[in-house]
C-alpha cells in the first residue's frame, strides 16, 4: 500500500488548473497551425493566425489563452494500492481548484444553478473517479468553456437505429451546433452505457490527445471517418466556412441494455485545454 498526502494532490491539481488554461498543448498548437494548408477561406487564414498570436501572448504574458476558463472537469484514476491521507480525495482536488484559479488569476465561472450566485472560487469541480489497479494516481484536469458545452447533446436511440443512426446523431449535432462551439472542434462520442455513462464517455473522449490512434481498430475506423464527415459539412473556422470544422474526433463505446442504444456528442472548442500529471 502506497500513501498519497492530499497537499500533494492539492498542489498538482493547483498546478493542472493554471498551465492548462495558459498553454495549449503542442499536438493541438501544431495541429491549429497546419491547417493553413489546406484552409481556403481568407477570413479562416486570419483566425488560424489570430489562434497562434494569441497561444504565443498568453504563455509570454502569463495570461489565459481564453476569457472561458470553464468548468473544471477532473478524472481520477485511483490505484487500488493507493491511501490518502489527510483528508477527502474530493476535498483536495477542490482545494487545488480554489488555488489555481485564484493563483493563476483565472476567471471564476460557477455559479449556483437556480439563483446564479459565484461560489467565488470556480468549485466545486465535476469529478470523475475510476478505480484501477497498481499504486499511482493520475489526475487529467479539463476546463470546459460553456461555449462549446452549451452545444453538447445526448440521445436515447432505438437500437434499430444502428451505427448509421449514431452517426446522423453526431454530424446533426456538429452541424447544428454551427459556429457557436468557436470551431475547428474536438468532438467527443461516447456510445452505450447508460443515460449518464454515455455524457461521461463523451467528456473522457476530449482528454485524448490529438492525433492519437484509438487502439480499439473498429472505433479507430469510425473515428477517421466521421471526422472526414464532419469537416465535409463545410462549417469552417469560427463558422467562415471551408473545410476545417474539425482537428479532432474520438469515441468511446462500452455495452448498454439491449433495448437501448445511448449516445452522447460533447464538443469542445480550438482551445482544446487539458493537463495530466501522475503521482
Amino acid at each position: 500500500m502506497r500513501t498519497i498526502e492530499c497537499r500533494d494532490i492539492t498542489d498538482a491539481v493547483a498546478r493542472l488548473c493554471v498551465e492548462s488554461n495558459l498553454y495549449l498543448p503542442e499536438a493541438v498548437a501544431a495541429r491549429l497551425d497546419s491547417l493553413a494548408e489546406s484552409e481556403t477561406s481568407a477570413l479562416g487564414l486570419t483566425a488560424i493566425k489570430a489562434f497562434a498570436d494569441n497561444r504565443r501572448i498568453a504563455a509570454a504574458d502569463k495570461l489565459a489563452l481564453c476569457q472561458d476558463t470553464g468548468v473544471a472537469v477532473v478524472f481520477v484514476e485511483l490505484g487500488q494500492e493507493v491511501a490518502i491521507s489527510g483528508g477527502l480525495l474530493s476535498d483536495a482536488i477542490n482545494a487545488g481548484v480554489a488555488r489555481g484559479y485564484r493563483e493563476g488569476y483565472l476567471r471564476k465561472s460557477m455559479v449556483t444553478a437556480l439563483e446564479r450566485m459565484n461560489t467565488g472560487d470556480n468549485t466545486p469541480a465535476v469529478i470523475h473517479l475510476e478505480l484501477v489497479a497498481g499504486d499511482r494516481l493520475s489526475i487529467c484536469v479539463l476546463p470546459k468553456g460553456g461555449g462549446a458545452e452549451n452545444m453538447s447533446k445526448l440521445a436515447m436511440l432505438k437500437p434499430s437505429a444502428g451505427l448509421e443512426g449514431v452517426r446522423r446523431f453526431v454530424l446533426d449535432t456538429v452541424r447544428e451546433a454551427g459556429p457557436n462551439p468557436c470551431p475547428p472542434v474536438v468532438v467527443g462520442v461516447g456510445i452505450g452505457g447508460d443515460f449518464e455513462r454515455c455524457a461521461e464517455l463523451a467528456k473522457k473522449a476530449l482528454c485524448r490527445e490529438i492525433g492519437s490512434v484509438n487502439p480499439d481498430p473498429r472505433l479507430a475506423r469510425l473515428e477517421e471517418e466521421w471526422l472526414t464527415d464532419v469537416n465535409e459539412l463545410g462549417i469552417g473556422v469560427q463558422g467562415f466556412g471551408g473545410p476545417n470544422t474539425a482537428i479532432g474526433l474520438f469515441i468511446e463505446e462500452q455495452p448498454c441494455h439491449f433495448a437501448s442504444l445511448p449516445v452522447a456528442v460533447n464538443l469542445n472548442c480550438h482551445c482544446d485545454r487539458s493537463r495530466k500529471v501522475v503521482l
